[in-house]
Protein backbone atom coordinates (compact mmCIF):
# COMPACT_ATOMS: atom_id res chain seq x y z
CA UNK A 1 0.00 0.00 0.00
CA UNK A 2 1.72 2.87 -1.10
CA UNK A 3 2.87 5.41 2.01
CA UNK A 4 0.54 8.39 0.83
CA UNK A 5 -2.75 6.34 0.90
CA UNK A 6 -1.74 4.85 4.49
CA UNK A 7 -1.54 8.33 5.71
CA UNK A 8 -4.73 9.82 4.27
CA UNK A 9 -6.32 7.22 6.96
CA UNK A 10 -4.36 8.13 10.07
CA UNK A 11 -7.54 9.27 12.05
CA UNK A 12 -9.97 6.63 13.13
CA UNK A 13 -12.98 8.53 11.48
CA UNK A 14 -11.81 8.47 8.12
CA UNK A 15 -10.57 5.10 8.66
CA UNK A 16 -13.33 3.42 9.80
CA UNK A 17 -15.75 4.96 7.66
CA UNK A 18 -13.25 3.22 5.05
CA UNK A 19 -13.72 0.07 5.93
CA UNK A 20 -16.95 0.32 6.10
CA UNK A 21 -17.22 1.07 3.11
CA UNK A 22 -15.18 -1.24 1.59
CA UNK A 23 -17.30 -3.82 3.89
CA UNK A 24 -20.12 -3.07 2.09
CA UNK A 25 -18.87 -3.89 -1.51
CA UNK A 26 -17.11 -0.35 -2.95
CA UNK A 27 -14.10 -1.12 -5.12
CA UNK A 28 -11.48 -0.98 -2.38
CA UNK A 29 -8.28 1.23 -3.53
CA UNK A 30 -4.79 0.51 -4.53
CA UNK A 31 -3.24 -1.33 -1.91
CA UNK A 32 -6.32 -2.14 -0.21
CA UNK A 33 -7.40 -5.05 -2.82
CA UNK A 34 -5.39 -8.45 -1.10
CA UNK A 35 -7.46 -6.95 2.59
CA UNK A 36 -10.83 -6.54 1.26
CA UNK A 37 -11.81 -10.04 1.85
CA UNK A 38 -10.51 -9.87 5.65
CA UNK A 39 -12.30 -6.53 5.62
CA UNK A 40 -15.91 -8.06 4.86
CA UNK A 41 -15.11 -11.01 6.64
CA UNK A 42 -14.22 -9.00 9.98
CA UNK A 43 -17.47 -6.64 9.43
CA UNK A 44 -19.91 -9.45 7.93
CA UNK A 45 -19.03 -12.39 9.70
CA UNK A 46 -17.58 -11.77 12.91
CA UNK A 47 -19.34 -8.37 13.81
CA UNK A 48 -15.84 -6.67 14.54
CA UNK A 49 -16.48 -3.15 14.94
CA UNK A 50 -13.55 -1.24 13.44
CA UNK A 51 -13.82 2.20 15.97
CA UNK A 52 -13.59 -0.55 19.29
CA UNK A 53 -10.34 1.21 21.06
CA UNK A 54 -10.05 -1.71 23.53
CA UNK A 55 -6.67 -3.41 23.79
CA UNK A 56 -5.91 -6.66 22.70
CA UNK A 57 -6.34 -9.28 25.13
CA UNK A 58 -3.19 -10.68 27.44
CA UNK A 59 -3.48 -14.16 28.71
CA UNK A 60 -2.50 -14.98 31.99
CA UNK A 61 0.53 -17.43 32.14
CA UNK A 62 -1.30 -20.19 33.04
CA UNK A 63 -3.41 -20.02 29.97
CA UNK A 64 -0.19 -19.42 27.36
CA UNK A 65 0.99 -22.48 29.69
CA UNK A 66 -1.98 -24.79 29.10
CA UNK A 67 -1.67 -23.39 24.98
CA UNK A 68 1.53 -23.99 24.45
CA UNK A 69 2.17 -27.22 25.79
CA UNK A 70 0.40 -28.83 22.48
CA UNK A 71 3.30 -27.17 20.50
CA UNK A 72 6.26 -27.33 23.31
CA UNK A 73 7.95 -29.72 20.38
CA UNK A 74 7.77 -27.89 17.63
CA UNK A 75 8.47 -24.23 20.00
CA UNK A 76 11.94 -25.74 21.40
CA UNK A 77 12.82 -26.94 17.91
CA UNK A 78 12.13 -23.14 16.30
CA UNK A 79 14.25 -21.16 19.25
CA UNK A 80 17.46 -21.17 17.23
CA UNK A 81 15.72 -19.70 14.13
CA UNK A 82 13.88 -17.23 16.09
CA UNK A 83 16.65 -15.83 17.93
CA UNK A 84 18.35 -15.58 14.52
CA UNK A 85 15.24 -13.61 13.20
CA UNK A 86 15.27 -11.52 16.36
CA UNK A 87 19.17 -10.76 15.80
CA UNK A 88 18.23 -9.11 12.41
CA UNK A 89 15.31 -6.63 13.44
CA UNK A 90 15.56 -5.76 16.89
CA UNK A 91 17.68 -2.89 16.20
CA UNK A 92 14.55 -1.44 14.31
CA UNK A 93 12.34 -2.11 17.26
CA UNK A 94 10.28 -5.00 16.24
CA UNK A 95 8.64 -7.88 18.34
CA UNK A 96 8.59 -11.77 17.37
CA UNK A 97 5.77 -13.39 18.42
CA UNK A 98 5.36 -17.29 17.53
CA UNK A 99 1.49 -17.90 17.65
CA UNK A 100 -0.55 -21.46 18.01
CA UNK A 101 -3.18 -21.35 15.32
CA UNK A 102 -6.35 -19.48 17.38
CA UNK A 103 -3.78 -16.55 17.25
CA UNK A 104 -2.55 -16.41 21.13
CA UNK A 105 1.44 -16.07 21.42
CA UNK A 106 3.21 -18.37 23.36
CA UNK A 107 6.93 -17.39 22.17
CA UNK A 108 8.12 -14.30 22.35
CA UNK A 109 11.18 -12.04 21.60
CA UNK A 110 11.12 -8.54 22.49
CA UNK A 111 13.36 -5.63 24.79
CA UNK A 112 12.10 -6.36 28.09
CA UNK A 113 12.09 -2.54 29.20
CA UNK A 114 9.53 -1.70 26.68
CA UNK A 115 7.08 -4.35 27.95
CA UNK A 116 4.66 -2.50 29.36
CA UNK A 117 4.61 -0.56 25.76
CA UNK A 118 4.30 -3.55 23.57
CA UNK A 119 1.47 -5.20 26.14
CA UNK A 120 -0.47 -1.98 25.45
CA UNK A 121 -0.70 -2.42 22.04
CA UNK A 122 -0.91 -6.63 22.45
CA UNK A 123 2.56 -7.31 20.32
CA UNK A 124 3.99 -9.41 23.64
CA UNK A 125 3.60 -12.99 25.21
CA UNK A 126 0.34 -14.01 25.66
CA UNK A 127 -1.23 -11.32 23.19
CA UNK A 128 -4.43 -12.66 21.35
CA UNK A 129 -4.67 -11.70 17.99
CA UNK A 130 -7.52 -13.76 16.10
CA UNK A 131 -8.88 -12.42 12.84
CA UNK A 132 -12.50 -12.97 14.61
CA UNK A 133 -11.46 -10.66 17.82
CA UNK A 134 -8.49 -8.06 16.56
CA UNK A 135 -9.93 -7.72 12.99
CA UNK A 136 -7.52 -7.93 9.95
CA UNK A 137 -4.12 -7.96 11.50
CA UNK A 138 -0.97 -10.33 10.55
CA UNK A 139 -1.14 -13.24 12.73
CA UNK A 140 -5.15 -13.81 12.27
CA UNK A 141 -5.49 -13.45 9.01
CA UNK A 142 -2.16 -15.52 7.67
CA UNK A 143 -4.39 -18.37 10.21
CA UNK A 144 -7.94 -17.81 8.24
CA UNK A 145 -6.10 -17.26 4.91
CA UNK A 146 -2.98 -20.17 5.30
CA UNK A 147 -0.32 -17.69 4.06
CA UNK A 148 1.92 -15.23 4.10
CA UNK A 149 0.53 -11.97 5.33
CA UNK A 150 2.00 -8.64 5.77
CA UNK A 151 -0.64 -5.74 6.74
CA UNK A 152 0.69 -2.69 7.20
CA UNK A 153 -0.53 1.03 9.57
CA UNK A 154 -4.29 1.20 7.65
CA UNK A 155 -4.59 -2.36 6.27
CA UNK A 156 -5.23 -3.13 9.64
CA UNK A 157 -9.30 -3.20 10.06
CA UNK A 158 -9.33 -2.03 13.71
CA UNK A 159 -8.33 1.62 13.58
CA UNK A 160 -6.67 0.99 16.87
CA UNK A 161 -3.77 -0.33 15.29
CA UNK A 162 -3.51 2.04 12.42
CA UNK A 163 -0.20 2.88 13.90
CA UNK A 164 1.00 -0.71 14.01
CA UNK A 165 3.19 -3.18 10.81
CA UNK A 166 2.84 -6.92 11.38
CA UNK A 167 4.07 -9.93 9.00
CA UNK A 168 2.70 -13.18 9.70
CA UNK A 169 3.95 -16.24 7.87
CA UNK A 170 2.18 -19.51 8.57
CA UNK A 171 4.51 -22.91 9.66
CA UNK A 172 2.93 -25.64 8.33
CA UNK A 173 3.75 -29.12 10.25
CA UNK A 174 5.11 -32.24 8.93
CA UNK A 175 1.25 -33.43 8.37
CA UNK A 176 0.58 -30.77 5.94
CA UNK A 177 -1.45 -28.55 8.15
CA UNK A 178 -1.06 -25.09 10.03
CA UNK A 179 1.05 -25.77 13.49
CA UNK A 180 1.77 -21.99 13.92
CA UNK A 181 2.58 -18.61 12.51
CA UNK A 182 5.66 -16.48 12.93
CA UNK A 183 4.71 -12.36 13.43
CA UNK A 184 7.08 -9.96 13.43
CA UNK A 185 5.38 -6.45 14.31
CA UNK A 186 6.74 -3.06 14.99
CA UNK A 187 4.99 -0.21 16.76
CA UNK A 188 6.23 2.74 14.68
CA UNK A 189 3.91 5.17 12.61
CA UNK A 190 7.42 6.53 10.43
CA UNK A 191 7.64 3.07 9.04
CA UNK A 192 7.45 2.82 5.51
CA UNK A 193 5.85 -0.19 3.98
CA UNK A 194 8.90 -0.87 1.91
CA UNK A 195 10.91 -1.36 5.00
CA UNK A 196 8.74 -3.72 6.23
CA UNK A 197 7.93 -5.54 3.56
CA UNK A 198 11.79 -6.41 3.70
CA UNK A 199 11.12 -7.51 7.43
CA UNK A 200 7.91 -9.77 5.91
CA UNK A 201 10.40 -11.36 3.37
CA UNK A 202 12.95 -12.77 5.96
CA UNK A 203 9.91 -13.92 8.07
CA UNK A 204 8.62 -16.11 5.51
CA UNK A 205 12.51 -17.47 4.98
CA UNK A 206 12.68 -18.05 9.13
CA UNK A 207 8.71 -19.79 8.78
CA UNK A 208 9.76 -22.13 6.00
CA UNK A 209 13.61 -23.32 7.98
CA UNK A 210 11.63 -23.75 11.09
CA UNK A 211 9.27 -26.21 9.64
CA UNK A 212 12.31 -27.89 7.26
CA UNK A 213 13.94 -28.42 10.95
CA UNK A 214 11.16 -29.47 12.55
CA UNK A 215 10.15 -32.26 9.38
CA UNK A 216 14.25 -33.43 9.77
CA UNK A 217 13.35 -33.90 13.91
CA UNK A 218 10.37 -35.60 13.29
CA UNK A 219 11.70 -38.32 10.59
CA UNK A 220 15.58 -37.95 11.24
CA UNK A 221 15.85 -42.29 10.92
CA UNK A 222 14.81 -42.06 7.37
CA UNK A 223 16.35 -40.56 4.11
CA UNK A 224 15.12 -36.77 3.31
CA UNK A 225 15.15 -35.66 0.05
CA UNK A 226 15.21 -31.63 -0.31
CA UNK A 227 13.54 -30.85 -4.21
CA UNK A 228 13.51 -27.77 -5.35
CA UNK A 229 11.05 -26.38 -7.43
CA UNK A 230 10.96 -23.80 -10.17
CA UNK A 231 9.75 -19.95 -10.26
CA UNK A 232 11.02 -19.80 -6.67
CA UNK A 233 8.30 -21.96 -4.89
CA UNK A 234 8.91 -23.53 -1.67
CA UNK A 235 10.95 -26.82 -2.10
CA UNK A 236 9.57 -30.00 -1.09
CA UNK A 237 10.95 -32.21 2.02
CA UNK A 238 10.09 -36.42 1.81
CA UNK A 239 10.73 -38.40 4.14
CA UNK A 240 12.18 -42.24 2.68
CA UNK A 241 12.26 -45.42 4.32
CA UNK A 242 15.35 -48.80 4.47
CA UNK A 243 12.94 -49.84 2.00
CA UNK A 244 12.42 -47.01 -0.36
CA UNK A 245 8.79 -46.16 0.83
CA UNK A 246 7.59 -42.22 0.71
CA UNK A 247 6.97 -42.01 3.89
CA UNK A 248 6.20 -38.83 5.19
CA UNK A 249 6.04 -35.08 3.11
CA UNK A 250 5.35 -31.65 3.67
CA UNK A 251 2.81 -29.65 2.25
CA UNK A 252 4.35 -28.12 -1.00
CA UNK A 253 5.48 -31.98 -1.68
CA UNK A 254 1.41 -33.20 -0.59
CA UNK A 255 0.15 -30.38 -2.96
CA UNK A 256 2.56 -31.16 -6.23
CA UNK A 257 2.45 -35.21 -5.86
CA UNK A 258 -1.33 -35.67 -4.49
CA UNK A 259 -0.03 -37.35 -1.73
CA UNK A 260 -2.41 -37.36 1.70
CA UNK A 261 -2.33 -39.19 4.97
CA UNK A 262 -3.82 -42.55 3.97
CA UNK A 263 -1.32 -43.23 1.30
CA UNK A 264 1.94 -42.68 3.58
CA UNK A 265 0.65 -44.62 5.86
CA UNK A 266 0.78 -47.23 3.45
CA UNK A 267 3.91 -46.17 1.85
CA UNK A 268 4.40 -44.65 -1.70
CA UNK A 269 7.09 -46.23 -3.88
CA UNK A 270 9.74 -43.66 -4.57
CA UNK A 271 10.90 -44.59 -8.02
CA UNK A 272 7.02 -44.72 -9.01
CA UNK A 273 7.63 -41.06 -8.38
CA UNK A 274 10.78 -40.76 -10.21
CA UNK A 275 12.99 -42.08 -12.08
CA UNK A 276 14.82 -44.90 -10.43
CA UNK A 277 18.92 -44.11 -8.82
CA UNK A 278 19.66 -47.55 -7.99
CA UNK A 279 23.12 -46.32 -6.42
CA UNK A 280 21.59 -43.95 -4.29
CA UNK A 281 20.12 -46.43 -1.28
CA UNK A 282 23.76 -47.94 -1.21
CA UNK A 283 25.38 -45.16 0.05
CA UNK A 284 27.63 -46.10 3.28
CA UNK A 285 28.62 -42.59 3.85
CA UNK A 286 26.68 -39.78 5.81
CA UNK A 287 26.82 -36.89 4.09
CA UNK A 288 24.57 -35.16 1.98
CA UNK A 289 24.05 -36.07 -1.34
CA UNK A 290 23.28 -33.96 -4.64
CA UNK A 291 21.32 -35.43 -7.53
CA UNK A 292 19.52 -34.66 -10.29
CA UNK A 293 15.43 -36.65 -10.70
CA UNK A 294 13.63 -36.86 -13.40
CA UNK A 295 9.98 -37.14 -12.78
CA UNK A 296 8.41 -40.84 -13.87
CA UNK A 297 6.67 -40.21 -17.05
CA UNK A 298 8.07 -36.95 -18.18
CA UNK A 299 11.17 -35.80 -19.08
CA UNK A 300 11.11 -33.08 -16.46
CA UNK A 301 13.93 -32.95 -13.67
CA UNK A 302 14.82 -31.53 -10.24
CA UNK A 303 17.78 -30.74 -8.06
CA UNK A 304 17.53 -32.39 -4.77
CA UNK A 305 19.79 -32.98 -1.40
CA UNK A 306 19.57 -36.07 -0.44
CA UNK A 307 20.21 -36.87 3.67
CA UNK A 308 21.04 -40.04 4.59
CA UNK A 309 19.18 -41.95 8.36
CA UNK A 310 20.61 -40.11 11.04
CA UNK A 311 21.99 -43.64 12.80
CA UNK A 312 25.30 -42.24 14.67
CA UNK A 313 25.10 -41.94 18.42
CA UNK A 314 23.01 -39.23 19.28
CA UNK A 315 24.02 -35.63 20.86
CA UNK A 316 23.46 -32.28 20.68
CA UNK A 317 25.83 -31.16 17.66
CA UNK A 318 25.00 -34.26 16.07
CA UNK A 319 21.28 -33.70 15.90
CA UNK A 320 21.62 -30.28 15.34
CA UNK A 321 23.71 -30.71 12.05
CA UNK A 322 21.53 -33.64 11.23
CA UNK A 323 17.98 -31.25 11.27
CA UNK A 324 19.53 -27.92 10.04
CA UNK A 325 17.77 -26.36 6.79
CA UNK A 326 19.26 -27.34 3.48
CA UNK A 327 16.01 -26.03 1.20
CA UNK A 328 17.70 -22.68 0.80
CA UNK A 329 20.74 -24.55 -0.31
CA UNK A 330 19.18 -26.23 -3.58
CA UNK A 331 19.56 -23.19 -5.82
CA UNK A 332 23.41 -23.97 -5.97
CA UNK A 333 23.68 -27.32 -6.06
CA UNK A 334 25.01 -29.59 -8.73
CA UNK A 335 24.29 -32.95 -9.09
CA UNK A 336 27.35 -35.27 -8.59
CA UNK A 337 26.71 -37.04 -12.00
CA UNK A 338 23.70 -36.87 -14.88
CA UNK A 339 20.89 -39.31 -14.76
CA UNK A 340 21.58 -42.65 -16.35
CA UNK A 341 19.49 -42.36 -19.39
CA UNK A 342 17.68 -45.79 -20.51
CA UNK A 343 18.46 -47.08 -24.05
CA UNK A 344 15.77 -49.61 -25.11
CA UNK A 345 12.64 -50.64 -22.99
CA UNK A 346 9.84 -48.53 -22.04
CA UNK A 347 8.91 -45.51 -21.48
CA UNK A 348 9.36 -43.86 -17.68
CA UNK A 349 5.50 -43.25 -17.84
CA UNK A 350 4.36 -46.58 -19.24
CA UNK A 351 7.25 -48.36 -16.88
CA UNK A 352 5.33 -46.09 -14.07
CA UNK A 353 1.85 -47.39 -14.86
CA UNK A 354 3.11 -50.48 -14.85
CA UNK A 355 4.37 -50.75 -11.62
CA UNK A 356 1.07 -48.98 -10.48
CA UNK A 357 -0.75 -52.09 -11.58
CA UNK A 358 1.37 -54.76 -10.60
CA UNK A 359 1.24 -53.50 -7.28
CA UNK A 360 -2.44 -53.38 -7.21
CA UNK A 361 -2.85 -56.68 -8.26
CA UNK A 362 0.02 -58.73 -6.60
CA UNK A 363 -2.61 -61.06 -5.17
CA UNK A 364 -4.63 -61.75 -8.69
CA UNK A 365 -4.40 -63.54 -11.58
CA UNK A 366 -2.16 -61.50 -14.36
CA UNK A 367 -3.52 -62.10 -18.22
CA UNK A 368 -1.03 -60.67 -20.55
CA UNK A 369 -2.65 -59.99 -23.91
CA UNK A 370 -0.53 -58.92 -27.48
CA UNK A 371 -1.93 -55.86 -28.90
CA UNK A 372 -0.81 -53.86 -31.76
CA UNK A 373 0.38 -50.51 -29.83
CA UNK A 374 0.26 -50.66 -25.92
CA UNK A 375 -0.27 -53.70 -23.06
CA UNK A 376 -3.33 -54.19 -20.73
CA UNK A 377 -0.76 -52.55 -18.32
CA UNK A 378 -0.28 -49.42 -20.53
CA UNK A 379 3.60 -50.27 -21.74
CA UNK A 380 4.53 -50.14 -25.26
CA UNK A 381 4.60 -53.87 -27.32
CA UNK A 382 5.83 -52.93 -30.31
CA UNK A 383 9.48 -51.15 -31.45
CA UNK A 384 11.26 -52.69 -28.25
CA UNK A 385 12.22 -55.76 -26.95
CA UNK A 386 11.33 -56.08 -23.32
CA UNK A 387 11.60 -58.44 -20.36
CA UNK A 388 9.76 -57.97 -17.46
CA UNK A 389 10.29 -60.60 -14.87
CA UNK A 390 7.32 -60.45 -11.84
CA UNK A 391 8.56 -62.15 -8.90
CA UNK A 392 5.45 -62.84 -6.56
CA UNK A 393 5.36 -64.05 -2.78
CA UNK A 394 4.05 -67.06 -4.52
CA UNK A 395 3.66 -68.05 -8.24
CA UNK A 396 1.72 -66.13 -10.00
CA UNK A 397 -1.56 -67.73 -11.40
CA UNK A 398 -0.88 -66.06 -14.92
CA UNK A 399 -2.92 -66.87 -17.94
CA UNK A 400 -2.29 -66.30 -21.72
CA UNK A 401 -4.75 -65.51 -24.59
CA UNK A 402 -5.36 -69.54 -26.35
CA UNK A 403 -3.74 -68.03 -29.67
CA UNK A 404 -0.49 -67.33 -27.55
CA UNK A 405 2.33 -69.85 -28.78
CA UNK A 406 5.73 -70.07 -27.28
CA UNK A 407 7.46 -68.57 -30.48
CA UNK A 408 4.89 -65.96 -30.65
CA UNK A 409 7.39 -62.19 -30.21
CA UNK A 410 4.87 -60.98 -27.30
CA UNK A 411 4.60 -63.71 -24.94
CA UNK A 412 6.68 -66.51 -23.70
CA UNK A 413 6.40 -68.42 -20.21
CA UNK A 414 9.36 -69.42 -18.26
CA UNK A 415 8.17 -70.60 -15.21
CA UNK A 416 4.82 -70.13 -13.64
CA UNK A 417 6.36 -67.16 -11.01
CA UNK A 418 8.48 -65.59 -13.77
CA UNK A 419 6.82 -64.09 -17.23
CA UNK A 420 8.60 -62.99 -19.91
CA UNK A 421 6.91 -60.26 -21.75
CA UNK A 422 8.74 -59.43 -25.39
CA UNK A 423 8.21 -57.51 -27.91
CA UNK A 424 10.34 -57.72 -30.27
CA UNK A 425 11.61 -54.81 -33.04
CA UNK A 426 13.78 -55.04 -36.41
CA UNK A 427 16.51 -53.09 -35.78
CA UNK A 428 17.23 -53.87 -31.83
CA UNK A 429 20.29 -56.14 -30.90
CA UNK A 430 20.37 -56.69 -27.13
CA UNK A 431 17.20 -57.92 -25.23
CA UNK A 432 17.04 -54.95 -22.13
CA UNK A 433 16.42 -56.95 -18.74
CA UNK A 434 13.49 -55.25 -16.58
CA UNK A 435 14.04 -56.47 -12.94
CA UNK A 436 12.43 -56.13 -9.95
CA UNK A 437 14.60 -55.62 -7.34
CA UNK A 438 13.59 -55.20 -3.56
CA UNK A 439 10.16 -53.64 -2.79
CA UNK A 440 7.99 -54.22 -0.19
CA UNK A 441 4.59 -54.02 -0.39
CA UNK A 442 2.02 -54.99 1.90
CA UNK A 443 4.02 -57.83 2.95
CA UNK A 444 4.84 -59.09 -0.64
CA UNK A 445 8.73 -59.12 -1.79
CA UNK A 446 8.71 -57.92 -5.12
CA UNK A 447 11.46 -57.08 -7.43
CA UNK A 448 11.25 -53.51 -8.17
CA UNK A 449 12.41 -51.77 -11.85
CA UNK A 450 15.98 -51.86 -11.69
CA UNK A 451 18.58 -51.00 -14.94
CA UNK A 452 18.35 -52.40 -18.65
CA UNK A 453 20.86 -55.34 -18.89
CA UNK A 454 21.72 -56.72 -22.17
CA UNK A 455 21.10 -60.22 -23.53
CA UNK A 456 24.74 -61.55 -22.90
CA UNK A 457 24.40 -61.06 -19.21
CA UNK A 458 22.02 -63.72 -19.39
CA UNK A 459 20.82 -65.59 -17.06
CA UNK A 460 20.40 -63.65 -13.90
CA UNK A 461 21.23 -65.53 -10.92
CA UNK A 462 18.07 -66.18 -10.16
CA UNK A 463 16.33 -66.89 -13.28
CA UNK A 464 15.16 -70.37 -14.66
CA UNK A 465 14.45 -71.02 -18.27
CA UNK A 466 15.57 -69.67 -21.70
CA UNK A 467 16.22 -66.73 -22.91
CA UNK A 468 14.26 -65.71 -25.49
CA UNK A 469 15.07 -65.92 -29.11
CA UNK A 470 15.61 -62.50 -30.58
Amino acid sequence: MPDSFASSFDTFGTHAEYVYRVAEGQTPAQGIEQVSTSWQRCANMYGVNPVDNAAPRILTHQEIKDLREPLEDLALSAQQEIDRLYGLVRQAGYTILFCDTTGVAVEHRGEDAEANRFEYWGTWLGGVWSEEIEGTNGIGTCIAEERPVTIHRGQHFRSRHINLSCSGAPVFGPHGRLMAVLDVSAIDPALSESAHALTGALTVMSARAIEERFFREQFRSDWIFAIALPEGRPGMLLAVDGNQRIVGANRTARGSLLLDDQRLRVGVNLWSVFDRNNALFHRKDQTDIPIQLTLAGSDATCLALVTPPDNAVRSTTNAALHARPRLDLLATLRPTAPPIQARGGVSPGAMRRLREYVEAHLSESIELREQEHVGPHGFHTVGDRTRLRILGPKPLNTSFPSDARDDAPGVSMVTTSVVDYAASGPNLHPIWLISWTRYLARGRAVQDIDAARPRDHWPPDDATGPAPDR
